[in-house]
Protein backbone atom coordinates (compact mmCIF):
# COMPACT_ATOMS: atom_id res chain seq x y z
CA UNK A 1 0.00 0.00 0.00
CA UNK A 2 1.27 3.47 -0.88
CA UNK A 3 2.13 5.68 2.07
CA UNK A 4 -0.50 8.26 1.12
CA UNK A 5 -3.18 5.59 1.02
CA UNK A 6 -1.99 4.32 4.38
CA UNK A 7 -2.27 7.73 6.07
CA UNK A 8 -5.78 8.18 4.67
CA UNK A 9 -6.70 4.73 6.00
CA UNK A 10 -5.33 5.64 9.45
CA UNK A 11 -7.26 8.92 9.47
CA UNK A 12 -10.55 7.22 8.66
CA UNK A 13 -10.15 4.20 10.94
CA UNK A 14 -12.23 3.77 14.08
CA UNK A 15 -9.18 4.03 16.34
CA UNK A 16 -7.39 7.37 16.77
CA UNK A 17 -4.12 7.56 14.83
CA UNK A 18 -1.23 8.34 17.17
CA UNK A 19 1.44 10.22 15.23
CA UNK A 20 4.47 11.32 17.29
CA UNK A 21 6.50 14.20 15.95
CA UNK A 22 10.07 13.98 14.67
CA UNK A 23 12.47 16.89 14.57
CA UNK A 24 15.10 15.06 12.50
CA UNK A 25 15.79 11.71 10.80
CA UNK A 26 17.12 10.09 14.00
CA UNK A 27 13.98 10.91 15.98
CA UNK A 28 11.86 9.66 13.06
CA UNK A 29 13.68 6.33 13.11
CA UNK A 30 13.14 6.01 16.86
CA UNK A 31 9.43 6.68 16.36
CA UNK A 32 9.18 4.03 13.64
CA UNK A 33 11.15 1.47 15.65
CA UNK A 34 8.90 2.13 18.64
CA UNK A 35 6.00 0.72 16.66
CA UNK A 36 4.08 3.79 15.50
CA UNK A 37 2.33 3.72 12.14
CA UNK A 38 3.12 7.28 11.02
CA UNK A 39 5.32 10.24 11.89
CA UNK A 40 4.74 14.00 11.97
CA UNK A 41 7.44 16.52 11.03
CA UNK A 42 7.22 19.17 13.73
CA UNK A 43 7.58 22.81 12.72
CA UNK A 44 8.68 24.02 16.14
CA UNK A 45 11.18 21.20 16.57
CA UNK A 46 12.52 21.68 13.06
CA UNK A 47 13.05 25.38 13.69
CA UNK A 48 14.87 24.53 16.93
CA UNK A 49 16.93 21.75 15.34
CA UNK A 50 17.80 23.43 12.05
CA UNK A 51 18.20 27.04 13.15
CA UNK A 52 18.20 27.22 16.93
CA UNK A 53 15.27 29.66 16.62
CA UNK A 54 11.83 29.65 18.25
CA UNK A 55 8.70 28.83 16.25
CA UNK A 56 8.08 32.32 14.87
CA UNK A 57 8.09 31.67 11.13
CA UNK A 58 11.87 31.70 10.56
CA UNK A 59 12.05 28.49 8.51
CA UNK A 60 11.59 28.74 4.75
CA UNK A 61 9.78 26.44 2.34
CA UNK A 62 13.01 25.13 0.82
CA UNK A 63 14.53 24.42 4.24
CA UNK A 64 11.46 22.60 5.49
CA UNK A 65 10.87 20.62 2.29
CA UNK A 66 14.48 19.38 2.31
CA UNK A 67 14.28 18.58 6.02
CA UNK A 68 10.99 16.73 5.52
CA UNK A 69 12.46 14.80 2.58
CA UNK A 70 15.33 13.56 4.74
CA UNK A 71 12.88 12.41 7.40
CA UNK A 72 10.61 10.69 4.86
CA UNK A 73 13.60 8.88 3.33
CA UNK A 74 14.74 7.66 6.74
CA UNK A 75 11.57 5.67 7.48
CA UNK A 76 9.11 3.35 5.78
CA UNK A 77 6.03 4.74 7.54
CA UNK A 78 4.04 7.70 6.14
CA UNK A 79 5.07 11.20 7.20
CA UNK A 80 2.91 14.31 7.46
CA UNK A 81 4.39 17.76 8.00
CA UNK A 82 3.78 21.20 9.44
CA UNK A 83 3.73 23.64 6.53
CA UNK A 84 3.00 26.75 8.61
CA UNK A 85 0.91 29.19 6.54
CA UNK A 86 1.82 27.53 3.26
CA UNK A 87 4.62 30.10 3.04
CA UNK A 88 2.55 32.86 1.48
CA UNK A 89 -0.69 33.29 -0.42
CA UNK A 90 -2.67 30.74 -2.43
CA UNK A 91 -0.10 30.73 -5.23
CA UNK A 92 2.67 29.94 -2.75
CA UNK A 93 0.50 27.15 -1.33
CA UNK A 94 0.43 25.48 -4.75
CA UNK A 95 4.22 25.30 -4.78
CA UNK A 96 4.28 24.23 -1.14
CA UNK A 97 2.07 21.21 -1.79
CA UNK A 98 4.16 20.19 -4.79
CA UNK A 99 7.43 20.55 -2.90
CA UNK A 100 6.27 18.48 0.07
CA UNK A 101 4.50 15.86 -2.02
CA UNK A 102 7.54 15.31 -4.21
CA UNK A 103 9.69 15.15 -1.09
CA UNK A 104 7.77 12.03 -0.08
CA UNK A 105 5.47 13.67 2.48
CA UNK A 106 1.87 12.39 2.43
CA UNK A 107 0.10 15.34 4.02
CA UNK A 108 0.57 18.84 5.41
CA UNK A 109 -1.29 21.18 7.71
CA UNK A 110 -1.55 24.84 6.82
CA UNK A 111 -2.94 27.55 9.07
CA UNK A 112 -4.85 30.80 8.84
CA UNK A 113 -2.27 33.00 10.53
CA UNK A 114 -0.56 35.86 8.72
CA UNK A 115 2.94 35.30 7.37
CA UNK A 116 5.24 35.02 9.29
CA UNK A 117 3.31 32.93 11.81
CA UNK A 118 4.01 32.06 15.42
CA UNK A 119 3.58 28.96 17.55
CA UNK A 120 -0.10 28.27 18.15
CA UNK A 121 0.37 28.28 21.93
CA UNK A 122 2.02 31.71 22.03
CA UNK A 123 0.13 34.98 22.45
CA UNK A 124 -0.05 37.72 19.82
CA UNK A 125 -1.26 35.75 16.81
CA UNK A 126 -2.87 37.54 13.85
CA UNK A 127 -5.09 35.90 11.24
CA UNK A 128 -5.90 36.30 7.59
CA UNK A 129 -9.55 36.44 6.57
CA UNK A 130 -11.59 33.26 6.40
CA UNK A 131 -12.22 33.88 2.68
CA UNK A 132 -8.50 34.06 1.95
CA UNK A 133 -7.83 30.86 3.86
CA UNK A 134 -10.65 29.06 2.02
CA UNK A 135 -8.91 29.88 -1.25
CA UNK A 136 -5.61 28.58 0.14
CA UNK A 137 -7.30 25.29 1.04
CA UNK A 138 -8.85 25.07 -2.42
CA UNK A 139 -5.45 25.76 -4.00
CA UNK A 140 -3.83 23.04 -1.90
CA UNK A 141 -6.47 20.50 -2.92
CA UNK A 142 -6.08 21.43 -6.58
CA UNK A 143 -2.28 21.24 -6.45
CA UNK A 144 -1.88 17.72 -5.05
CA UNK A 145 -1.05 14.94 -7.48
CA UNK A 146 -2.23 12.07 -5.27
CA UNK A 147 -5.85 12.47 -4.09
CA UNK A 148 -4.85 10.66 -0.87
CA UNK A 149 -2.37 13.42 0.02
CA UNK A 150 -3.85 14.94 3.18
CA UNK A 151 -4.71 18.62 3.24
CA UNK A 152 -5.22 19.51 6.90
CA UNK A 153 -6.78 22.90 7.52
CA UNK A 154 -5.74 24.58 10.75
CA UNK A 155 -7.42 27.55 12.37
CA UNK A 156 -5.94 29.62 15.17
CA UNK A 157 -9.15 31.60 15.61
CA UNK A 158 -9.87 30.22 19.11
CA UNK A 159 -7.19 32.42 20.64
CA UNK A 160 -7.92 35.49 18.52
CA UNK A 161 -11.71 35.59 18.04
CA UNK A 162 -13.11 32.83 20.26
CA UNK A 163 -14.42 29.31 19.88
CA UNK A 164 -17.52 30.17 17.82
CA UNK A 165 -15.41 31.79 15.11
CA UNK A 166 -12.96 28.89 15.21
CA UNK A 167 -15.79 26.45 14.54
CA UNK A 168 -17.19 28.65 11.76
CA UNK A 169 -13.81 28.70 10.06
CA UNK A 170 -13.25 24.99 10.62
CA UNK A 171 -16.46 24.11 8.79
CA UNK A 172 -15.63 26.52 5.97
CA UNK A 173 -12.21 24.89 5.53
CA UNK A 174 -13.82 21.45 5.49
CA UNK A 175 -16.29 22.61 2.85
CA UNK A 176 -13.36 23.96 0.82
CA UNK A 177 -11.94 20.44 0.64
CA UNK A 178 -9.72 19.97 3.70
CA UNK A 179 -9.48 16.27 4.57
CA UNK A 180 -9.00 16.98 8.26
CA UNK A 181 -9.45 19.96 10.55
CA UNK A 182 -7.01 21.19 13.19
CA UNK A 183 -8.53 23.68 15.64
CA UNK A 184 -5.54 25.00 17.56
CA UNK A 185 -5.54 25.66 21.31
CA UNK A 186 -8.97 24.67 22.64
CA UNK A 187 -8.91 25.42 26.37
CA UNK A 188 -10.82 22.49 27.86
CA UNK A 189 -12.18 19.01 27.12
CA UNK A 190 -15.61 20.63 26.93
CA UNK A 191 -14.42 22.90 24.13
CA UNK A 192 -12.87 19.94 22.34
CA UNK A 193 -16.15 18.03 22.58
CA UNK A 194 -18.01 21.09 21.27
CA UNK A 195 -15.64 21.18 18.30
CA UNK A 196 -16.26 17.49 17.65
CA UNK A 197 -20.02 17.95 17.72
CA UNK A 198 -19.91 21.06 15.53
CA UNK A 199 -17.36 20.26 12.84
CA UNK A 200 -18.30 17.81 10.11
CA UNK A 201 -14.85 16.46 9.32
CA UNK A 202 -12.09 14.32 10.83
CA UNK A 203 -10.28 16.19 13.62
CA UNK A 204 -6.64 16.51 14.63
CA UNK A 205 -5.64 17.01 18.27
CA UNK A 206 -2.40 18.77 19.14
CA UNK A 207 -0.84 17.71 22.44
CA UNK A 208 1.69 20.32 23.56
CA UNK A 209 3.23 19.80 26.99
CA UNK A 210 2.65 22.99 28.99
CA UNK A 211 0.48 24.48 26.25
CA UNK A 212 -3.03 25.92 26.36
CA UNK A 213 -4.84 22.70 25.45
CA UNK A 214 -5.46 20.11 28.20
CA UNK A 215 -2.87 17.35 28.30
CA UNK A 216 -5.08 14.35 27.54
CA UNK A 217 -4.38 10.65 27.10
CA UNK A 218 -4.93 8.77 23.86
CA UNK A 219 -8.00 7.07 25.35
CA UNK A 220 -9.45 10.43 26.42
CA UNK A 221 -8.94 11.85 22.94
CA UNK A 222 -10.52 8.75 21.45
CA UNK A 223 -13.50 9.21 23.73
CA UNK A 224 -13.85 12.83 22.58
CA UNK A 225 -14.00 11.61 18.99
CA UNK A 226 -10.67 12.86 17.61
CA UNK A 227 -9.19 11.04 14.63
CA UNK A 228 -5.48 11.83 14.81
CA UNK A 229 -3.11 13.26 17.42
CA UNK A 230 0.36 14.79 17.04
CA UNK A 231 3.02 15.61 19.66
CA UNK A 232 5.11 18.44 18.18
CA UNK A 233 7.05 19.31 21.35
CA UNK A 234 7.61 15.93 23.01
CA UNK A 235 10.70 14.62 21.23
CA UNK A 236 12.85 17.71 21.03
CA UNK A 237 11.83 18.85 24.51
CA UNK A 238 12.96 15.48 25.89
CA UNK A 239 16.23 15.77 23.94
CA UNK A 240 16.84 19.27 25.32
CA UNK A 241 16.18 18.11 28.90
CA UNK A 242 18.52 15.12 28.64
CA UNK A 243 21.26 17.05 26.83
CA UNK A 244 21.17 19.88 29.37
CA UNK A 245 21.53 17.42 32.24
CA UNK A 246 24.27 15.48 30.45
CA UNK A 247 26.29 18.62 29.74
CA UNK A 248 25.90 19.82 33.32
CA UNK A 249 27.25 16.49 34.55
CA UNK A 250 30.20 16.60 32.14
CA UNK A 251 31.09 20.14 33.16
CA UNK A 252 30.84 19.47 36.89
CA UNK A 253 32.14 15.88 37.09
CA UNK A 254 34.53 15.70 34.15
CA UNK A 255 32.87 12.57 32.78
CA UNK A 256 29.53 11.34 31.45
CA UNK A 257 29.87 7.90 33.07
CA UNK A 258 27.89 8.69 36.23
CA UNK A 259 25.10 10.28 34.23
CA UNK A 260 24.35 7.07 32.33
CA UNK A 261 24.64 4.99 35.49
CA UNK A 262 22.36 7.32 37.41
CA UNK A 263 19.49 7.48 34.92
CA UNK A 264 19.67 3.77 34.23
CA UNK A 265 19.23 4.13 30.47
CA UNK A 266 22.08 2.50 28.59
CA UNK A 267 22.60 1.84 24.92
CA UNK A 268 25.72 0.15 23.65
CA UNK A 269 27.76 1.55 20.78
CA UNK A 270 26.54 -1.32 18.60
CA UNK A 271 22.89 -0.78 19.56
CA UNK A 272 23.17 2.89 18.72
CA UNK A 273 24.45 2.15 15.23
CA UNK A 274 21.71 -0.44 14.70
CA UNK A 275 19.16 2.35 15.06
CA UNK A 276 20.44 3.37 11.63
CA UNK A 277 20.53 -0.18 10.22
CA UNK A 278 24.32 -0.41 10.26
CA UNK A 279 24.44 -4.20 9.79
CA UNK A 280 22.16 -4.02 6.74
CA UNK A 281 24.37 -1.31 5.23
CA UNK A 282 27.41 -3.51 5.86
CA UNK A 283 25.75 -6.28 3.84
CA UNK A 284 25.18 -3.87 0.96
CA UNK A 285 28.82 -2.81 1.26
CA UNK A 286 30.02 -6.41 1.00
CA UNK A 287 27.80 -7.00 -2.02
CA UNK A 288 28.35 -3.87 -4.06
CA UNK A 289 31.44 -1.90 -2.95
CA UNK A 290 34.72 -2.75 -4.65
CA UNK A 291 37.67 -2.31 -2.31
Amino acid sequence: MKRASRIKELLLSKRIAVVPSAYDALSAKIIEQSGFDAVHVTGSGSSASLLGYPDLGFTTLSEMATHAKNIALAVDIPAIADADTGYGNALNVIRTVREFERAGIVGIHIEDQVTPKRCGHLDGKKLISMDEMVKKIEAAVAAREDPNFLVIGRTDAREVYGLEEAIRRANAYAEAGADCIFVESPHSPEEMLNIRKSVQAPLLANMVEGGKTPWLTIDELQELGYNIVIYPLSGWMAAAVVLRELMRELREQGTTQRFWERIGLRMSFGELFEVFGHSAIQEFEKRYVVH
